[in-house]
């Protein structure tokens, strides 16, 4: 037994499996199931950030006027400083063997964990339908090598064509088809996924290499902030909101990590293992798409940041099906470890004994459609400045309230039994925490103008310069001012 774990006696658990709180999926798992050591999280980070999200993440800051190590310096430091969160947050996990829900009960309530989860788990079904449109727009592109016609249609009232939205719909059939069989049959493929990426992304470089005259013509790509530049003196206004947006990337896991820290043997296995694979890997297969960024913009005259479009820019049909296939199965892996196994356990968590993890995973796929994803990476700035510093702002505070009861307010321990009890200590009022509740709003609240002037229902002179800046922190702020606000309302209730 790990000697930094707690557990249920036999009698505790028999006495908590009537409750409406507890399920089998939201129980904690016993010592004796922990397995996970230093390589299986170094490995989980490793599959993770090798998806074609962090070869667009990259990219966009190409797309927005930064150089390659600008670019590059950028996601290290997002990465390294969503990190601290990460191991803070996967260290109740790792001792308690709770998921992200039940850990949210000590903050939030027995009932207002549910805020928490809904929140994540909308932004897991934004991520799903992202994922989706990735791998649907990669059978469109294949479809379209053999039938050039299709790429002719006119877009519809959604923004896309007709054929566009079927291969969406085809796609996102195949991943509620995996939901329904369960996850076991995906085992496999998130064992070749990583590989597959990388193989790909390595082919890309050597094709950018070889097609631009080596790197030398696309590492000496100058900075748009740089003097004599289109965006000179601009640079600072650029990288703080790119920051909080690669902050933001992983912000989801950065939460409900528990979800894969209750399987851990110890303490060091979760840390030591997740800060080899997250910020190095990410920094290390993001240059890939700087690196080839950057060249279609010597070998073609424009930035193209999307894989999926510089891929169809290649001759071989035969190379294209193949690499854009390969696309669509590594898509459906992530998609299916990232984005479903978590949000089907939040929904879960709404009605334990009623809704089951199929129920849970097709309210995911289901609402990633109506997000229309396709809308969400249609651009760089849109991808950074809407999509990802604006659930940031909600995800931040979450954080800093996890973070601010579990490490100042309870300094890491909980009654394990009682969280399963809708009449324990963590009932709070009816089942909610107000003061976790207000600490949420006063760290999300600053953020809404700004967000608003980004999706245009404001008017960015209406709210003034300072409230329409505070957006581009939003992560930073929305975190400091909830752990802060948390405590202090801890401390007067009591």
């Amino acid at each position: 037994m790990p000697s930094s774990a707690a557990s249920l006696t036999e009698a505790q658990t028999a006495d908590l499996k009537p409750s409406k709180l507890y399920n089998a999926d939201l129980a904690p798992v016993p010592p004796t199931e922990r397995k996970w050591r230093v390589g299986s999280f170094a490995a989980l980070w490793i599959s993770m950030s090798a998806c074609i999200p962090t070869y667009m993440l990259a990219s966009s800051l190409i797309g927005g006027g930064m150089n390659w190590w600008q670019a590059i310096l950028t996601i290290f430091l997002g990465n390294l400083i969503v990190l601290i969160p990460m191991v803070l947050n996967a260290h109740a996990g790792t001792k308690y063997g709770i998921p992200f829900p039940v850990y949210c009960r000590a903050s939030f309530g027995t009932v207002g964990a549910n805020v928490p989860a809904l929140l994540r788990a909308f932004v897991a079904c934004g991520w799903f339908g992202i994922q989706t449109w990735i791998g649907g727009n990669a059978i469109y592109k294949i479809l379209a090598v053999f039938w050039p016609t299709l790429a002719e249609g006119r877009a519809s009232l959604l923004g896309i064509t007709p054929v566009q939205l079927l291969c969406f719909l085809f796609f996102w059939g195949i991943n509620m088809l995996v939901v329904y069989k369960g996850i076991d049959c995906i085992r496999w493929l998130l064992n070749i996924k990583a590989p597959l990426l990388i193989v790909l992304g390595l082919l890309l470089l050597y094709w950018a290499y070889r097609n631009a005259g080596g790197f030398g013509p696309i590492l000496s790509q100058p900075s748009a902030f740089a003097e004599g530049q289109p965006k000179a003196g601009q640079f600072f206004q650029f990288f703080f909101p790119a920051l909080t947006g690669m902050i933001g990337f992983w912000a989801t896991l950065s939460l409900n990590i528990p979800d894969f820290s209750r399987y851990a043997v110890s303490q060091r296995d979760q840390v030591v293992g997740q800060a080899l694979g997250l910020p190095l890997t990410m920094a290390l297969y993001s240059f890939i798409g700087v690196a080839v960024t950057s060249a279609t913009t010597i070998i073609y005259g424009q930035t193209i940041w999307d894989p999926v479009d510089v891929l169809t820019r290649f001759r071989n049909p035969l190379l294209l099906v193949v690499a854009l296939l390969g696309l669509c199965i590594a898509t459906l892996a992530t998609n299916i470890a990232a984005n479903v196994v978590s949000p089907a356990n939040d929904f879960a968590h709404l009605a334990p004994r009623r809704i089951s993890f199929r129920m849970g995973g097709l309210l995911t796929g289901i609402v990633g459609v109506l997000m229309m994803p396709w809308k969400l990476v249609a651009d760089p700035n849109g991808y950074i400045f809407v999509w990802l510093i604006a659930y940031s702002a909600l995800l931040g505070p979450i954080g800093g309230i996890l973070i601010a009861d579990y490490f100042v307010c309870r300094r890491r321990e909980l009654n394990l039994a009682a969280l399963y009890h809708a009449d324990g200590e963590y009932r709070f009022t009816d089942g909610f925490s107000i003061v976790a509740l207000i600490a949420l709003l006063v760290g999300a609240l600053p953020s809404l103008p700004g967000f608003l002037v980004q999706v245009k229902a404001l008017d960015a002179s209406s709210i003034g310069s300072f409230l329409n800046g505070l957006y581009s922190y939003a992560w930073f702020i929305g975190f400091a001012l909830a752990f802060v606000a948390y405590i202090i309302g801890r401390k007067l209730v009591r």
